[in-house]
């Protein structure tokens, strides 16, 4: 069993970048054979200036998907060669203007003999396959443009560490993280006041022994978040204290403690929940909105960092 067939699509860009390998020496031996002293790289470039002579560097480099770094490496090694003159713009010095050199107009007819020779070979070789290649190069292109391979990862990686978090209910011996954790945070972007002091100094007087709740997120074994859940009445219910340690960003505990949140808030008969926040905090804004919550006025803050108040009716 051969390296691939051990490791699977996995090792998808290793793959490419051997079957790339692999066919730019075929490309190579495939132009000896039409007495072209040219490199495999050179020809998207060729190509271009063989459909749209005079062009910049940036236009061939928009035209064939390369960055412009790459294609003043190539432009550089077909002057080399003389296969490409390079001239200033006539209206702007700074503006490079790429033209094909007499030599490569004298090789444009066995340069096209080879292209339908090569066009024939490949057409033949993908009617062979069992799956067209081209084709499917299409479509991942198509995928990778909805969502690159680095976000994908990056999503699974969210989910399966979202996996090791659990929800708890409060301990009174999480009361030095629940306190902890949300004086980090406010004091990273504001100040504590009066009403944060007493619900984190007096979390059983201020929100559980009142018909609230408060949950701990456990990441392996540690607490790294926290939220409760505070009664005004029996149809409406506060979120509030919600506090993720930045250690554990990216693991969803924000969302995980929001969704458990709510469904202890119907639990309970309650109506709707309604939070305070400040627009500054982006992230929290947007978990909020994803919780389903929307912008409201008209409840009474005791905070002066808030500026913003949310609702969502359950």
């Amino acid at each position: 069993m051969n390296f691939f067939q051990r490791t699977g699509p996995m090792a998808l860009g290793s793959r490419l970048r051997q079957m790339s390998e692999r066919m730019t020496q075929e490309a190579a031996k495939i132009y000896g054979m039409y007495d072209l002293e040219m490199e495999p790289r050179w020809f998207p470039v060729l190509y271009s200036l063989r459909q749209q002579d005079e062009q910049s560097v940036a236009q061939l480099a928009e035209d064939i998907g390369h960055s412009q770094a790459s294609v003043s490496q190539i432009i550089k090694e077909m002057a080399k060669h003389d296969y490409i003159t390079i001239t200033k713009g006539p209206t702007d010095a700074r503006k490079t203007i790429i033209t094909l050199s007499d030599k490569s107009r004298q090789q444009l007819p066995v340069l096209d003999t080879q292209m339908k020779d090569v066009s024939s070979a490949v057409d033949v070789m993908l009617a062979q396959t069992q799956h067209n290649l081209w084709k499917a190069l299409d479509e991942l292109d198509f995928q990778l443009d909805q969502q690159g391979l680095f976000d994908r990862v990056n999503q699974q990686r969210k989910q399966r560490e979202s996996q090791q978090v659990t929800i708890v209910p409060y301990l009174d011996e999480y009361h030095s993280a629940f306190r902890n954790l949300n004086a980090e945070w406010i004091t990273t972007y504001f100040k504590m006041e009066a009403a944060d002091y007493e619900a984190l100094d007096h979390p059983h007087e201020k929100i559980l022994d009142r018909g609230g709740f408060i949950y701990i997120a456990l990441y392996g074994g540690e607490p790294l978040g926290c939220c409760a859940l505070i009664k005004v009445n029996d149809q409406v219910y506060e979120l509030a204290k919600m506090a993720v340690s930045p250690n554990a960003q990216g693991k969803h505990i924000g969302y995980l403690l929001g969704k458990s949140i709510l469904q202890k808030a119907r639990e309970l008969g309650a109506e709707k929940v309604y939070l305070e926040s400040n627009t500054i905090l982006k992230p929290a804004i947007r978990l909020y909105q994803k919780l389903g919550f929307q912008q409201v006025q008209g409840y009474e803050s005791p905070y002066e960092r808030c500026n913003i108040q949310m609702e969502v009716k359950l």
